[in-house]
């Protein structure tokens, strides 16, 4: 790499390339490598572009590349594309559910080739959010709106949910998921003090000791807990995870808030959990979505709803590619990189014990 500049292809379509890379960002890599971008139209949401004409277009473009940048529009980068890439280290997904749709992770490691996914440029607006939720939430926050744009007089009874349970401080609260957006948010809940504990069976061991919670299992969360706050991805095993029996476990009095995937809890029960009238409810996703017209969800006192925003802010548009470069610039000047995809990613997309250390 001494002698020659690295060269970058970025791989994606229009759309990502006008609102995800950021003039400044692509300066900032003009200033340590070389960079071309291939436009690519085709794919759905997180899955490869699989036109053939498309696949060709990018194995044409990939014999000088160090480094394949990949977004909506993109190909799979399986073996058939690492064949044609000699020079080829680095391998960098900026959207895709840090699942590797759109990369052939284990035949990548074989050849020694490092890849990254930055769709953590998205996680921290949403941990914002699942904290403004989680407040909310405590104080019935969405029965007080509907009251004053219903024109309806509060008297702040003592009774009220909001009155009895309203402060963050000292709460204890419960995680299911850590990835990105959990240990963001861990660090905004540390100024109230909470008692945090996380279930999650993917983090690293050493994580419970470095951000200083109780790493439990799913009933404790779920029982023990006076907010949840569900944050895990949707994968076969996390599918309909929060079902009847888990929301039965929540205390009267508790708060559930939901920014992940609807789909992670089955919506029945949790209509019928949240009939009972003792809990509260802050989501931001539903299953299905969008929400039904006719949906109980929607008239229920005790919920506060917001429309799958968590994540979608301008700037955490622009985060995905500040990210690559980051990891672009530590991986071309010799440092360690911060957003690999391992071996466990593959193992939580499958919904897959982990593999053996």
């Amino acid at each position: 790499m001494k002698d020659r500049r690295p060269f970058v292809l970025i791989a994606c379509n229009r759309h990502v390339y006008e609102t995800y890379l950021a003039p400044a960002d692509l300066e900032r890599l003009q200033g340590f490598a070389d960079w071309e971008w291939l436009n690519l139209e085709g794919g759905e949401d997180f899955q490869p572009n699989e036109d053939p004409e498309a696949i060709a277009r990018l194995i044409e473009k990939v014999a000088d590349a160090d480094a394949i940048v990949v977004c909506h529009g993109a190909p799979r980068i399986d073996a058939r594309v690492m064949e044609r890439a000699p020079r080829l280290k680095f391998i960098g997904e900026l959207e895709g559910d840090r699942f590797s749709y759109r990369i052939d992770a284990e035949t990548a490691w074989a050849r020694g080739i490092r890849t990254i996914d930055t769709t953590n440029g998205s996680s921290y607006p949403v941990a914002e959010w699942a904290l403004a939720l989680t407040i909310i939430a405590l104080r019935n926050a969405g029965e007080q709106f509907r009251r004053l744009i219903e024109h309806r007089v509060y008297r702040r009874p003592t009774t009220d949910f909001g009155y009895i349970h309203g402060e963050l401080f000292g709460k204890k609260v419960g995680l299911i998921g850590c990835g990105h957006i959990g240990r963001r948010l861990i660090t905004f809940l540390k100024p109230f003090q909470c008692d945090i504990r996380v279930y999650d069976p993917y983090i690293p061991r050493e994580l419970p000791d470095v951000l200083g919670f109780l790493w439990t299992n799913l009933d404790y969360v779920m029982s023990d807990s006076d907010a949840v706050i569900c944050l895990a991805p949707l994968t076969p095993r996390t599918r309909g995870m929060i079902g009847r029996r888990e929301l039965d476990l929540l205390k009267p009095g508790a708060v559930f808030v939901n920014v992940s995937r609807g789909a992670v809890v089955d919506s029945a029960a949790l209509i019928a959990r949240l009939q009972r009238g003792d809990i509260v409810a802050g989501l931001d996703v539903f299953d299905p979505e969008p929400i039904p017209a006719d949906s109980p969800i929607r008239d229920l006192p005790n919920v506060f709803l917001s429309p799958h925003i968590a994540g979608v802010t301008a700037a955490s548009r622009h985060g995905f590619f500040s990210l690559m470069v980051d990891e672009l610039h530590r991986f071309f000047h010799g440092h360690e990189t911060l957003y690999d995809l391992t071996p466990q990613t593959l193992a939580n997309r499958r919904g897959e014990p982990l593999p053996e250390s």
